[in-house]
């Protein structure tokens, strides 16, 4: 039985590339597989779609690949399709750091949260929910996963305007389980963790090694190194200029909020520091400017351009590409190929995911899009109940949600007020007319993907 899996958005070369890859490896479901792949940038979709065909060519596989701009040639029959678009590429995301910048708000990411992520919002809403709309008409029993951010208010948006579930998937917080267990010498696959929240700021509160609880053997190993060796010089090994990441401590404020808190944020500082802005004036961060020379903003966006390079090349070379070359590596793409394996076997594994709370966490509202494990069965995703999900980590989760409300709302009303409030709500500034400039800013620079504006 052949199944049919539609990437929109395929252009995001290290995604496609780490799916094709992990799907090589596993044949999700023992089933014929036929990959479509659609971008709205012709040449972006040339590229990717000729490293693919490279790709089964170098493995001899038999899978049938087809390509088009248009998503609604592809759709039709579609069994699962997948969302990684990202409106306006890394040109327009740079507008969502560097504008907040002039006004001294310094975003290390800029996807999620703060002025960047706000902004991201207003033009990944529409464009999302026309995707979501055609999928339902098109392919009406199709499985859709969104990777694209902001994940809390796509989903939520999606929720709200579009009859049709929607399941938002990130590798942070499983990426910290792996990152705790590996500090901690542990084997991955006996230690278990238990935690929720909205996407980038997920807590991580029950620890497990073989059933056993670990959390204050966590700590006490996590106090000894954080006393006797952080400084700021280990934020430079774990950003990988020097050797030995995967253990190097790292993470100094994710760390201090265990040892306070008993709960691990994930995905780590890079993307928990935009959530906690009251720990950082001014972008501050152990002797460091977040953004800059702390997880360089300016440092990912030439990445992803060299990568996107240097994809291409190896696309259009004649050369064949070497046997590391599929070797799995660490990003977005993990878990989903084994998510929908455990769904076409019906092996009941779990994950943390992104969906609609529905009473799940009895202490976040029920209508919350929140990242929390679910099991993955021939019945799709079912959220796991967690009746012991802390009373003050819901409560920070709660200001948070507060937040993405009102972003969703100004995205799908196109209300440059309602946007002023939701960066506000942030509390990294104050001035209410350096807000409405730096909104009518944004709004300007990205006028053209803006319709609802």
């Amino acid at each position: 039985m052949k199944k049919k899996m539609v990437i929109i958005g395929a252009g995001s070369a290290m995604f496609t590339q780490g799916l094709i890859i992990d799907l090589i490896k596993t044949n999700p479901g023992g089933h014929e597989w036929s990959i479509a792949l659609c971008d709205i940038e012709e040449q972006v979709l040339e590229d990717v779609t000729i490293m693919v065909k490279k790709m089964l060519r170098t493995k001899k596989l038999d899978v049938e690949i087809t390509a088009s701009t248009d998503r609604c040639e592809l759709l039709p029959g579609a069994d699962y399709v997948i969302s990684t678009i990202g409106v306006g590429s890394r040109r327009a995301w740079e507008q969502d750091v560097f504008i907040p910048r002039k006004y001294g708000i310094y975003q290390p990411v800029g996807d999620t949260a703060m002025p960047g992520g706000i902004s991201r919002a207003m033009r990944m809403v529409p464009a999302m929910i026309d995707i979501v709309r055609d999928t339902k008409r098109l392919a009406p029993n199709a499985r859709f996963f969104n990777y694209s951010n902001p994940m809390a208010v796509i989903c939520r948006a999606l929720y709200k305007t579009v009859d049709f579930p929607v399941t938002g998937l990130c590798i942070g917080t499983a990426g910290s389980e792996w990152y705790i267990a590996d500090y901690m010498g542990y084997d991955r696959k006996r230690f278990s963790t238990l935690a929720a929240g909205i996407n980038h700021c997920t807590f991580l509160y029950d620890f497990r090694l073989d059933g056993k609880c670990v959390k204050e053997e966590i700590r006490e190993r996590i106090a000894k190194d954080y006393a006797a060796h952080f400084d700021s010089d280990m934020i430079d090994r774990y950003h990988g200029k020097q050797e030995g990441i995967e253990t190097d401590l790292g993470e100094p404020f994710s760390w201090d909020f265990f040892l306070r808190y008993g709960a691990y944020p994930a995905p780590g500082d890079r993307h928990i520091t935009e959530f906690f802005t009251e720990y950082f004036p001014g972008g501050a961060y152990y002797g460091k400017r977040l953004g800059v020379d702390a997880y360089s903003f300016e440092g990912t966006i030439q990445w992803g351009d060299e990568l996107h390079e240097k994809t291409v090349q190896m696309a259009r070379s004649d050369e064949e590409l070497p046997e590391d070359f599929f070797d799995h590596f660490h990003g977005e793409h993990e878990q989903l190929i084994s998510i929908i394996d455990s769904i076409e076997r019906d092996s009941r594994r779990t994950f943390y995911v992104n969906v609609p709370n529905q009473g799940a966490i009895a202490n976040l509202p029920p209508w919350a899009v929140v990242e929390m494990p679910a099991v993955a069965s021939a019945n799709g995703l079912s959220p796991v109940r967690l009746n012991n999900f802390p009373n003050y980590l819901a409560s920070m989760t709660n200001r948070f949600l507060a937040g993405v409300e009102l972003t969703v709302e100004a995205a799908l009303r196109g209300d440059r007020q309602m946007m002023a409030e939701a960066i506000m709500m942030g509390g990294y500034i104050s001035d209410r007319v350096a807000v409405k400039k730096m909104v009518d800013e944004l709004i300007e620079a990205q006028k053209q993907y803006l319709p609802q504006f």
